[in-house]
């Protein structure tokens, strides 16, 4: 949650001309510009008006504004809504799953397969068949990611749900409550303590008025508003405006609206928020790359043997169908459907653990992420204010407990509970106990809550206090004089209640409360008091100090009520950070994912609360604040992100947000950001991957995320991170395992190619049946893997690191390889043992037949043990366990049982055009099948053993420092 800004440039005081009414009532000007709060050729902007002018400027009365005009500006503004984003139909969305490249890639193939039908002679039903079965493959795809983005992108309708429903309103001198959509401009508004704001307001009347500005600027302290006027400068800053989408936490007021809509503040964001496109994801980009090359390649390799074949005498027809085998072969076509389950389980995991994906490829994104930009309030911390020092009699006593709860203690209660008790007196707002399971909450400002909650551990009884005590006056806190007092009758005589910032407070003090006793406040113990404050301040920690003095009579001058006043002492305060969120950072730490806090807050509170929680190690992180962003270029930017210290982002906005995203996204930074306010929007739509917090976030930061914490806890975004690694391990696991298979079917075409036998060792359809009908449930088994024990102590990979990397393709060439080999050594040695020349060998021929199912057959029983094979990287297969992934094992069973059926059941063997295989040839093919299983073993043994030969080095001087 940050700071939004607009600034204005008008300048001076005084009534406004029509020029101003205009500007300040969008008057012929873009009902979303910023016309509404900036002055126009030197007129006044709405702060800087007298409360009186502001009628005048606005063309209305403190009776309201008369019905009939009222309505005729709601029909010239328009009804106090956002707008609507354009939505895309429905059909248009289904229709873009159709046009990703893979799904194109699969299309093509579907294509290429009715062609083979229809240039078959005779036609092959099962040809046919298979076609259809890849056409199905592209349904099931497209319905999978359509279901899964249908429901994501509504973050202007959230918006709209924020804003309140209903608002009093005074029309022609009466009290109405209309609908918050009725507003427009000129309408005088009552607002008290738990309303929610419904546009931007001037404030008229003021009665102790403080609002909680957190959706829109992400501070969490109630800020007071006054009807004065204030100078010109950000429209957020002034005293004396409310703005829609925020709450009214303490006291009453009226106010005038200003604006309505899509021009207040919360309009802006809205517009920053619909404007962000959606990121791609690494994953998608890769597979997008991944799927050209496949295309391109399948392409050029078929055509490439259609122009050698051609010449050898063999028909058009029986040349493309040949080379269509060659193209099926390369062609991957349970991928696709592959991905989306492996990732849908990655999703389901991630909910067990209270994170909610909404986008599928998001999971993946996690995985990736090298830079976490995270908010600060309710994401790092609980966003309860808790009392956890109070410094009395030159001591500092600790209050334990954390949150509204009175639950707790301080260490010795007697010296303080003078000290609690005036404070307590000094404060408007109350505790709101849970009503069934729940959390105490805070009725007003949240600091005055955690001075309520501290005397109640420190044993005071405020309500006995405030029935011997009533309170008779006040005077309201104000930001000049950074205090707050109330005056009690205390029997026959009357006591002022001061409290508010130790500086202006300690300056209107002349005694100190020591031990039981009033004694002169010396400079020595002055001295001692602004030690003690300094310490609480430098550990992040709010300060408060509270005083009392004997006033003259009930109503005193506020002067006499705030002068001559004897100190109690300090409090200190803080948001505790959640509990769970240092082990997490420590594991992103591991993980080598950089943590940038951005908030709102200052710079102090931000650098203490980043010290706890582990983000801030160092004795000097890089803070800085919205103002030096501005300042900086593009080029300056870059070089502050690129350095690799310990970055603090303070003060800063939601544009400012966005452009450090962006700037972290050109560096290569694969990032995620996290978020729970409605100005969070916009940067978690620009994210690489959006996090929002689930139970305290708006529905505006939870549609515009790609991922939902529903525990609300840093924590989960650690595990998310493991998640998404391991989904990214597993898919390159089922990549192996698909790809390597091509090796093995493609060879064996390019060989007969080379040979010059006739016919293919393995045909498309045969091909298609491998593809869809044996792999595909051994590669979701692989996509189910369980997470490998070191994977949050890697490195994040690069982003411009492919997917195809030069690892994964050499896995593939060396298991492929070796399967290739074994499946060309069977067909060429049962075509051989015939002993019929290669010419006269027809389709129809039984050893023909024989020799193609044990090309078939070889490959599935391959693929059996080349999936136990891919299971690790490193480690043996043995130390994983054989019967760890029982789900694989099953799939490789039903692939081979599936096989089995090809070749004995007659209806499918005149499908396939395959033969039935003695026990002696199954033999074989298993003795050649678990080839590449102990081949990959003995590589890892290999790599081991490397391994812990180049770490030698390192340990041995490891063990020199120590």
């Amino acid at each position: 949650m940050r700071r939004s800004r607009t600034v204005s440039t008008g300048r001076g005081r005084g009534p406004a001309g029509p020029a101003a009414r205009a500007a300040l009532m969008g008057v012929g000007a873009d009902v979303t510009g910023p016309g509404a709060r900036t002055g126009l050729g030197g007129a006044p902007t709405v702060q800087e008006l007298r409360a009186g002018d502001v009628f005048t400027t606005l063309d209305t009365s403190p009776r309201g504004l008369p019905a009939a005009r009222a309505r005729t500006r709601l029909d010239r503004y328009g009804a106090n809504e956002l707008p609507r984003p354009g939505r895309t139909r429905v059909w248009r969305q289904l229709a873009a799953q159709f046009t990703d490249l893979f799904a194109i890639v699969l299309l093509v193939a579907s294509a290429i397969t009715f062609v083979a039908y229809g240039l078959g002679q005779p036609r092959d039903v099962g040809t046919l068949q298979l076609a259809f079965a890849i056409l199905g493959v592209v349904v099931l795809n497209a319905a999978i990611g359509f279901a899964q983005e249908y429901s994501a992108e509504r973050t202007a309708e959230s918006l709209q749900a924020m804003v309140p429903h209903t608002c009093r309103v005074l029309r022609d001198g009466e009290r109405l409550e209309l609908p918050a959509r009725e507003l427009v401009p000129g309408d005088v508004v009552w607002v008290e303590a738990g309303d929610a704001v419904s546009a931007d307001c001037r404030v008229v009347e003021a009665h102790e008025l403080s609002v909680d500005n957190a959706p829109l600027t992400g501070e969490s302290n109630a800020v007071g508003r006054t009807a004065e006027p204030v100078s010109s400068g950000p429209a957020l800053e002034a005293r004396n405006c409310l703005f829609m989408g925020t709450e009214v936490v303490a006291g009453a007021g009226r106010a005038v609206v200003f604006a309505t809509g899509a021009r207040t503040e919360f309009g802006k964001i809205y517009r920053l928020a619909a404007a962000a496109p959606p990121q791609k994801t690494p994953l998608q980009r890769q597979v997008a790359s991944m799927a050209r090359r496949v295309a391109g390649a399948a392409l050029a390799i078929g055509a490439l043997l259609f122009a050698v074949r051609l010449p050898t005498g063999e028909s058009v027809v029986s040349s493309f169908v040949f080379a269509l085998g060659v193209m099926v072969a390369l062609v991957p076509e349970g991928l696709p459907a592959t991905l989306s389950v492996s990732l849908a389980i990655g999703v389901r995991r991630m909910a067990r653990r209270h994170a909610l994906v909404k986008r599928l490829l998001a999971v993946e994104a996690l995985g990736s992420t090298t830079v976490i930009c995270t908010d600060k309030t309710g994401t790092l911390t609980q966003a309860e204010m808790t009392v956890t020092r109070v410094w009395a009699d030159g001591v500092l006593h600790a209050v334990s407990g954390v949150g509204y709860a009175p639950v707790g203690e301080v260490d010795d209660p007697a010296p303080v509970r003078e000290l609690l008790r005036v404070a307590g007196l000094c404060c408007d707002a109350r505790l709101v106990p849970p009503t069934g399971p729940g959390h105490w909450k805070v009725l007003g400002d949240t600091t005055e809550g955690a001075l309520l909650v501290a005397a109640a551990k420190a044993g005071v009884d405020l309500a006995a206090a405030e029935a011997a005590a009533p309170r008779v006056t006040e005077f309201p806190f104000d930001s000049d004089r950074k205090l707050m007092t109330t005056v009690h009758r205390d029997g026959a005589g009357h006591h002022a209640c001061v409290k508010g910032a130790p500086s202006e407070l300690l300056a209107r003090c002349t005694a100190v409360a020591w031990k039981g006793e009033r004694r002169p406040l010396t400079e020595e113990t002055r001295a001692a008091v602004v030690a003690a404050g300094d310490d609480l301040a430098s550990q992040g920690l709010r300060v408060l100090a509270a005083a009392r003095r004997e006033v003259g009579g009930p109503r005193p001058a506020r002067e006499e009520a705030e002068s001559g006043l004897t100190l109690l002492g300090l409090v200190g305060m803080l948001d505790p950070p959640r509990p769970e969120v240092t082990d997490a950072v420590g594991a992103c730490r591991r993980a080598g994912v950089r943590i940038v806090m951005v908030t709102g807050d200052h710079p102090l509170t931000a650098e203490a609360v980043a010290r706890r929680v582990g983000i801030v190690l160092g004795p000097d992180p890089v803070v800085v604040t919205g103002a030096r962003l501005d300042a900086l270029d593009g080029d300056a930017l870059d070089a502050l992100l690129a350095e690799p210290s310990e970055l603090l982002l303070c003060r800063v906005s939601p544009e400012h947000k966005m452009r450090v995203v962006t700037a972290f996204q050109r560096r290569g930074e694969v990032v995620a950001v996290t978020g729970d306010g409605a100005n969070d929007a916009p940067a978690l739509k620009h994210g690489d991957i959006g996090v929002a917090m689930g139970a305290s976030g708006t529905d505006v930061a939870r549609e515009a995320a790609s991922m939902v914490l529903l525990d609300d806890s840093f924590a989960s975004i650690a595990t998310a991170v493991r998640l998404g690694r391991t989904v990214y391990q597993n898919i390159r696991k089922f990549l192996v395992y698909l790809f390597s298979h091509n090796i093995g079917e493609l060879v064996p075409i390019l060989a007969a190619t080379f040979t010059g036998f006739p016919l293919v060792p393995i045909s498309a359809v045969q091909i298609l049946a491998i593809d869809l009908g044996s792999d595909v449930l051994p590669a979701l088994a692989l996509g189910a893997e369980p997470p490998e024990p070191d994977v949050m102590d890697r490195p994040p990979r690069s982003r411009r690191e492919p997917l195809f990397s030069a690892a994964v393709v050499g896995r593939i060439l060396f298991l492929g390889g070796i399967q290739a080999l074994g499946v060309c050594a069977v067909f060429f040695w049962h075509i051989h043992s015939a002993g019929i020349p290669f010419d006269d060998f027809t389709k129809d021929d039984p050893v023909y037949r024989e020799a193609i199912t044990m090309v078939q057959a070889g490959i599935v029983v391959s693929q059996f043990f080349n999936a136990q094979a891919v299971r690790t990287d490193r480690e043996s297969v043995l130390k994983a366990g054989l019967l760890s992934n029982p789900a694989l094992l099953g799939a490789g069973f039903a692939g081979i049982g599936f096989m089995a059926a090809i070749s004995y059941v007659p209806l499918l063997q005149g499908v396939f055009n395959t033969a039935p295989l003695a026990a002696g040839d199954w033999a074989v093919l298993t003795g050649l099948g678990v080839l590449p299983l102990l081949a990959d073993e003995a590589r890892k043994g290999w790599l081991r053993r490397h391994r812990r030969v180049a770490l030698r080095p390192r340990a041995a001087r490891e063990e020199v420092n120590r």
